[in-house]
């Protein structure tokens, strides 16, 4: 297993910074997502505001060979969708857009669901328990407990509101590079996996289906969509270990711990 880096006192300084930046790029764009926007015009708004306004890259631009500054995920779009000028968003759509941010050579990474327009009600719950269950992941961490610990609070969550979880993606740790150690699953048992220790820095984001769990890769090779077509929702937020539990480095304006 890749070795996990606790993060000093000063390098989570530095990440807290590139988090509060990630966070107004979603402020900004809150004003700027309704009906008619295209999923192209998105990408090029945040990427402007994050190179122009806060002076940071797009970690996510060139990363892997993907093209975009972020991934705009629609309806039945679990993960890594592409923005396109042909996609425009309607009425009832929902929404997730999938940022990173680099500054001073650390990376946030954070995403948020958007509801356009008049969205029905089972869709609207979806975005809202997804939200809900990746709190709940959230408020287990502190030193000492374990990843599983995590995915369980997340999975069972998910479970009891009758909704299922996705498998093949997952969190991860974050800082120098997008994707460090550890992987952090969104399913799992009590007391299993690895100790959280203070300084540990990585990305609560569960992806949560409406109908099955199954999904499917696009032959873009990129676009992951639920296979019976059924919405699917996804939150996440970069988390630090503090010394007695845990601080959100990207937390909006919008939200409080």
């Amino acid at each position: 297993m890749a070795e996990i880096t606790l993060k000093t006192l000063e390098e989570l300084k530095v990440m807290r910074e590139s988090g509060r930046l990630l966070a107004s790029v979603f402020n900004y764009l809150d004003k700027n997502i309704t009906i008619g926007t295209s999923t192209m015009e998105i990408n090029d708004l945040a990427e402007r505001y994050i190179v122009d306004q806060l002076g940071a890259r797009p970690a996510s631009k060139g990363q892997y060979g993907y093209e975009y500054a972020l991934n705009t995920s629609v309806n039945n779009v679990v993960c890594h969708g592409i923005p396109s000028d042909s996609q425009i968003l309607k009425s009832g759509d929902i929404v997730n857009v999938d940022i990173t941010l680099e500054q001073g050579g650390f990376i946030a990474d954070s995403s948020k669901m958007y509801t356009i327009g008049e969205v029905l009600p089972l869709a609207k719950r979806l975005v809202d328990k997804t939200y809900e269950v990746m709190w709940e992941g959230i408020r287990v961490v502190k030193p000492g407990a374990t990843l599983g610990d995590v995915g369980h609070a997340i999975q069972s969550y998910a479970e009891k509101n009758g909704y299922s979880i996705v498998r093949e993606y997952c969190g991860h740790g974050i800082g120098r590079e997008i994707h460090e150690a550890p992987e952090v699953l969104h399913y799992g048992h009590q007391g299993k996996g690895l100790m959280l220790k203070e300084g540990m820095t990585f990305t609560i984001e569960p992806m949560i289906n409406q109908g099955k769990a199954k999904v499917k890769t696009k032959n873009d090779g990129w676009t992951v969509v639920t296979s019976d077509k059924k919405l699917s929702a996804q939150w996440e937020h970069t988390i630090a270990v503090t010394s007695d539990g845990y601080e959100v480095l990207t937390l909006r304006e919008d939200e409080s711990v």
